[in-house]
């Protein structure tokens, strides 16, 4: 007969893991997409030597581990004394290496819509912020909804990474009860189950939406 040394402070202990972990997803996401949406128009509409300087930063945000970022970002904290927690350097970090992928993501969004399409709406009288609003934006937030769910399932995984700089999350609080414990397979699997509970209303989601919109072509 199957037994477990488990209570069910442990399994509360876990949900206030995985309750700092949706809550680090929440704000990275966030921010790292109106970051990522701003970058991204640039990137598309700006002078080449613009688009160039943040191409630039972004590749070093995307080519540089997580890791190394989160250990770097809470170094340079105690280095320079800042007065800010390791909850908010996971998230800054977090938020930015977001930005970093879905400036991406909307570039190429809005480089998917036709230029004829542009033309057209201009020759309509519209103005390039109008064309930008009315056009650009819904067709591009269409081509570019699937890869930013795939970027927030993503990013949710990858919180797990702060438990290197003493945040307990989901996985830190998993790890925590298994040296007490001595159970890793069934702890883990309780705390997959959780990520699966927490990723799949966001999955189901974007399917929802993209289903909505080809059925209101």
């Amino acid at each position: 007969m199957f037994e477990t040394s488990i209570s069910w402070n442990d399994v509360h202990f876990l949900l206030q893991g995985a309750a700092t972990t949706l809550t680090i997803t929440f704000v990275a996401v966030l921010g790292g997409t109106i970051l990522g949406m701003l970058f991204g128009l640039a990137r598309a509409t700006a002078r080449w030597w613009l688009n160039a300087l943040i191409g630039f930063v972004l590749d070093i945000l995307r080519s540089v581990p997580l890791l190394i970022q989160f250990v770097l970002a809470n170094s340079f904290k105690s280095i320079l004394k800042l007065n800010v927690t390791g909850f908010t350097v996971g998230c800054v970090v977090l938020a930015l290496y977001t930005a970093a992928y879905c400036a991406e993501i909307v570039r190429s969004g809005i480089l998917a819509v036709p230029p004829t399409t542009r033309r057209a709406s201009r020759s309509l009288g519209m103005t390039y912020t109008q064309d930008l609003t009315n056009i650009v934006f819904p067709i591009a937030l269409r081509v570019a909804l699937p890869s930013w769910i795939g970027l927030t399932l993503g990013v949710m995984k990858d919180t797990a990474l702060v438990l290197w700089i003493g945040i307990i999350e989901l996985l830190r609080a998993s790890q925590i009860i298994v040296t007490r414990i001595q159970e890793p397979l069934f702890v883990l699997s309780i705390a997959g189950m959780i990520y699966f509970l927490m990723s799949f209303p966001i999955a189901r989601l974007g399917a929802w939406l993209e289903k909505r919109w080809h059925e209101n072509d």
